[in-house]
């Protein structure tokens, strides 16, 4: 594969990007529901590919046709396929760049709650996942019990984990679940938007809501994604002279050495397990556990570096967003359009139980435990969560914005208090990578115990410390 094709293959994405756009502002029900463009354009690169119209024009055309993968060419998908797994370690490294790291007393009091209810939505995506396993899965369709851990992969993790996931998986022989996870994220993202609007009209209407009384009031912000022109603001702070490096590239190299620092510590990991526990047992894990959860902490290093002596706040958290964005984008259109078909077809009743199983559990979490573990705004915060659980943090945050779009409660806040504590463990972090070959190597009731553990200590101490109002929140 040479330099050009890769580069050709590159300029591709900006194509199917602005075609997701362009199709975002004309159609309406992918305003309504809240569809990024990386996603339309991502499945209509899938159609035009060979899984779907080169199948359809194979037999009407002569064999080398230039259709006959469709538009996006065999090169194209192979550097696409690439792309994923490495754009999900500038995602990571990129979450604490930039910003400030609050007290630990005001994460504990407001991000508490958060935190508790959090950890039980995750956790139990675990429980739920291997029971599924257990029960019907392996005895019914022998797929291995690692699979019981993509509930939480793809609906807490999102399209960027499950790519990064996609090496672990290989390794551990079942790479077949990279494509399950993918179209499982896509589910959640899809679902957590349908499910969050439909809930959000009916706490409205059973004043369940304390921000919006009006059942009107959140459709202004079903819009085709265009700023209105008063309300436009720079993408970043030049906070370097460009005459000295252009501020985006400064930027650019902090996230590519967070990286580096997040590489040197797995290898160092790596290499301490193969002198220690590997020699002792026979077995590791850390040669399992992808980059990009270990690129987030070398993003902390260098953000604790820089607030104990950056004195000229050079690192502008508004540029990494948008760093962190067009790494994000790049990442979801990418894993749709090279996604199996064929594979989600082979597997297609265990990928439906297992989506099924993941909604209702989300579903019970936030109907039956938000309210009881959250003691104030607890739709509006917990509406948060439940998009986070069913599509990322993305779609967690979108929800909060409509139903508290002037950020009258304190939703945002307690979100990203628990989002420091909750983010290094699960829904990407350690939890998640580890938790593939955690249950390949030491079973599946090992993790469903485990799992079950951490589940109960989040319901127990949300309902019966957070909930009964024991810390103070003000």
């Amino acid at each position: 594969m040479s330099p050009e094709q890769i580069g050709f293959a590159l300029l591709y994405i900006g194509v199917f990007l602005i075609i997701g756009k362009l199709i975002r502002v004309k159609v309406k029900i992918f305003q309504d529901l809240f569809l990024p463009a990386s996603i339309i354009g991502g499945f209509i690169a899938l159609l035009l590919g060979p899984q779907v119209l080169g199948k359809i024009v194979s037999p009407f055309v002569s064999e080398g046709h230039f259709l006959t993968d469709g538009v996006m060419t065999d090169t194209i998908i192979q550097v696409w396929s690439a792309l994923p797994g490495l754009m999900i370690n500038v995602v990571f490294a990129s979450l604490f760049l930039g910003a400030a790291m609050p007290k630990l007393k005001d994460v504990w009091t407001y991000g508490g709650p958060q935190l508790a209810f959090g950890w039980a939505i995750g956790w139990g995506q675990y429980v739920i996942g291997l029971l599924v396993v257990l029960l019907i899965l392996t005895p019914f369709f022998d797929i291995p019990a690692m699979a019981g851990a993509l509930i939480e992969v793809a609906f807490e993790g999102g399209h960027g984990t499950a790519a990064g996931m996609a090496s672990t998986f290989e390794e551990l022989g079942f790479s077949e679940a990279f494509d399950l996870a993918i179209g499982l994220a896509t589910v959640g993202v899809l679902s957590g938007v349908i499910f969050g609007i439909i809930l959000i009209n009916w706490a409205v209407r059973n004043n369940k809501t304390e921000v919006i009384k009006d059942v009107d009031g959140f459709t202004e912000l079903r819009k085709s994604g265009i700023m209105e022109f008063q309300n436009r603001e720079p993408a970043g702070k030049m906070t370097l002279r460009p005459e000295s490096i252009e501020p985006l590239s400064f930027h650019l190299s902090i996230i590519m050495l967070a990286i580096l620092v997040g590489w040197g510590i797995l290898q160092g990991l790596i290499a301490l397990e193969s002198v220690t526990i590997a020699q002792w047992t026979g077995s590791s894990f850390m040669t399992y556990i992808p980059l990009f959860p270990i690129a987030m902490f070398g993003g902390i290093i260098l953000q604790t570096f820089f607030n104990k002596n950056d004195k000229y706040n050079l690192v502008d958290r508004r540029m990494i967003n948008r760093i962190q964005g067009l790494a994000l984008d790049i990442l979801i259109i990418s894993a749709i359009a090279t996604v199996s078909l064929e594979v989600i077809g082979d597997y297609l009743v265990p990928f439906l139980i297992l989506a099924v199983a993941g909604i209702s559990w989300n579903l019970f979490g936030f109907l039956f435990l938000a309210p009881k573990i959250i003691p104030n705004y607890w739709f509006e915060r917990g509406i948060g969560d439940f998009g986070q659980s069913m599509g990322v943090t993305a779609t967690g945050l979108l929800l909060m914005r409509i139903v508290d779009p002037e950020n009258e409660s304190p939703a945002f806040e307690a979100f990203g208090y628990k989002q420091l504590v909750y983010e290094p463990f699960l829904g990407g972090g350690l939890v998640t990578a580890l938790s593939v070959p955690f249950i390949a190597g030491v079973g599946p009731w090992a993790g469903l115990i485990l799992a079950l553990c951490m589940t109960a200590l989040g319901i127990l101490s949300g309902i019966f410390y957070f909930g009964r109002g024991k810390h103070k929140e003000g």
